[in-house]
């Protein structure tokens, strides 16, 4: 009698050629992954300074001038640092800063948005 043994498993070829395959799709995906990662760090800044602008309006109605860290202190933000420039009565211009040694410094030119007491925003491209 012959007795008829069937091979399971997969071969080394086939193997291989899956891990080509997961390869490949890595490849192509990380990068886009990252991409959006740093996009969304950037929204993140985004928030923090207009959730800013709009407390800088509420306290200017209350008081003659617009107000500096001392009054508000520093929102935490885990990639960027923000900070108050050019505070007067009448102007105020605040900037996240992105942090030094994160993903963020490899957001091309847009490591530095500001926005001031009018809605300019700098970068524009990054807004």
């Amino acid at each position: 009698m012959k007795s008829t043994h069937s091979i399971q498993g997969m071969t080394l070829i086939e193997l291989m050629i899956a891990l080509a395959i997961v390869a490949i799709i890595a490849a192509i995906a990380l990068p886009s992954y990252q991409a959006q990662i740093v996009s969304s760090n950037r929204n993140e800044a985004k928030t923090a300074l207009v959730q800013l602008k709009l407390q800088q309006e509420n306290y200017r109605l209350d008081n003659s001038s617009y107000a500096s860290t001392t009054n508000f202190g520093n929102p935490t933000l885990d990639n960027y640092t923000v900070s108050f420039d050019n505070i007067s009565s009448t102007t105020f211009t605040l900037k996240a800063t992105a942090k030094v040694g994160n993903s963020q410094q490899n957001d091309t030119g847009c490591t530095e948005l500001s926005i001031d007491q009018s809605m300019n925003t700098s970068p524009a491209t990054c807004w």
